[in-house]
């Protein structure tokens, strides 16, 4: 069997046990329980026996996913001036990895024990999460690989050197086909395309390129749930300036990347910008920040990065392509290579650390009906812009007459608001459901709405209701969300 097929426990796939205490791996088995049960996200191919760390986002999960990008699109590109769009191939010409410096040097360093066959990342075993594929520093410390395997104790092999790009063909015929690469990021569309852009929109220093999209990198030990996968989705955004005001822009842009995380309801506490030491960064880095979150499996991880890159990439790409991508600066009268500062997002970790953060459970049951029930109740806290069903639209029962009139008012709402309609079970039930996958609110159409034109408006967070009139129901709305 390829060893990228594993037939295993879903829930169990992706716990290290070793590195996490008994309540943050009920916490993380709860996540990966209720991802699949409601819709979030589903195992790749697990009528087959699924395909390890890929995964497909289910109904609830792509809205969820949808609305991540969308709200980053809004805040990074139409909320400025400075900032403009991108969508560049997945597949590019393979000098541009060689340029990047992917093709020679983004490796991660491999072990295998030569009695289990489990295979590991060398600075994994040391404990050091924080280096970065690719760009593995010597050290006293990384020289000295432990020699036993940590799973069986078995026999290491010396650390070899694995590259993490991902490779296929181009062509038609067998002889004729070129090897080529899917982008292991997607920040080198947007640097290959750089004078395009400042052509085409007429942009002046500073500026920036964004560009939500998927890379792909074939990990030694990918894991956590969705948190490490071969297949991933980024945001990213480069931010074009002057050698000389590269310090001040990275210094703002680590500020506003923190509050956009704070601003949709990350607990402040779980929180961190930690600064990389000067052995932990990147070669190309001239300064480099991680925002991390403190998460139930393994303490402190990456969830963004905003780094200083200074001219490597642009020097690079006009090294290896013969194009002069000298900015000529009116103001100053020269002519330099740019700076780049830049904010990378991963759109799948983001998504986990709002699932994992918004988690709560309400021991004994806390729905306001006339139903007696000692279960634990489950309450996604989802900031409201982020979540994927903002209204549930519930008629009290399956009466005909009040089918009708709840499908007439979803269908109002259908034009600006992800609704859902619900009518099976107690009205109870359908709150818990809703509050489970983190709907805001809960639209109940009763029969005293047949004759008052008026509905009742639970809220999530504090579960008052409200009785309002259905032709205020807009006013209402657009209050609560996208402000």
């Amino acid at each position: 069997m390829s060893p990228l097929l594993q037939v295993t426990s879903y829930a169990l796939q992706f716990i290290n046990k070793k590195n996490m205490t008994k309540e943050k791996t009920s916490l993380m088995e709860k996540i990966v329980s209720l991802s699949k049960r409601r819709g979030f996200i589903f195992p790749s191919s697990e009528i087959y026996g699924g395909l390890n760390s890929c995964y497909d986002y289910g109904p609830l999960g792509v809205e969820l996913k949808n609305n991540i990008k969308k709200i980053w699109w809004r805040d990074m590109v139409q909320k400025r001036n400075d900032i403009v769009g991108l969508d560049a191939s997945i597949l590019m010409h393979p000098r541009v990895w060689e340029a990047s410096g992917h093709v020679d040097s983004f490796t991660d360093p491999l072990v295998d024990c030569k009695s289990c066959k489990k295979r590991f990342r060398a600075d994994h075993i040391l404990g050091q999460d924080y280096l970065q594929p690719g760009h593995m520093k010597e050290s006293p410390e990384t020289k000295h690989i432990p020699k036993k395997c940590p799973e069986c104790g078995g026999e290491l092999t010396e650390p070899r050197q694995f590259n993490l790009l991902m490779e296929t063909y181009l062509g038609v015929v067998g002889e004729e086909k070129s090897k080529i690469y899917l982008r292991g990021e997607t920040c080198q569309g947007m640097y290959v395309n750089f004078e395009n852009v400042r052509d085409s929109m007429r942009k002046k220093l500073p500026f920036g390129i964004a560009q939500i999209g998927k890379a792909f990198r074939n990990e030694i030990t990918p894991g956590h749930f969705i948190f490490r996968m071969r297949e991933f989705e980024q945001m990213e955004m480069q931010y074009f300036v002057n050698p000389n005001d590269a310090d001040r822009y990275l210094k703002e842009w680590k500020e506003a990347r923190m509050q956009w995380y704070l601003n949709l309801g990350i607990n402040k506490d779980k929180l961190r910008l930690y600064r990389h030491k000067e052995d932990e960064r990147a070669h190309y880095a001239k300064d480099a920040y991680d925002i991390e979150y403190d998460s139930p499996f393994g303490g402190w991880k990456e969830l963004a990065g905003i780094h200083h890159r200074g001219d490597w990439d642009l020097s690079r790409h006009a090294q290896y392509s013969g194009k002069d991508l000298q900015y000529f600066d009116e103001k100053a009268g020269e002519k330099y290579i740019p700076y780049i500062v830049e904010t990378s997002d991963g759109v799948d970790r983001s998504l986990l650390t709002f699932l994992i953060d918004a988690y709560s459970e309400i021991e004994g049951g806390r729905t306001k009906t006339t139903e007696s029930t000692k279960e634990t109740e489950v309450v996604l806290k989802l900031h409201r812009d982020l979540a994927p069903i903002k209204i549930a639209v519930l008629p009290l029962s399956k009466k005909e007459k009040l089918q009708e009139k709840t499908l007439e008012i979803q269908k109002k709402l259908q034009n600006k608001y992800m609704t859902m309609y619900d009518e099976t079970g107690s009205i109870g039930k359908r709150y818990r459901r809703q509050d489970e996958i983190g709907t805001p609110y809960c639209l109940t159409v009763d029969f005293d709405t047949l004759e008052d034109n008026s509905v009742t408006i639970r809220d999530r967070d504090t579960m008052e209701q409200e009785r309002i009139s259905i032709k205020e129901l807009d006013t209402f709305f657009q209050d609560k969300f996208y402000k």
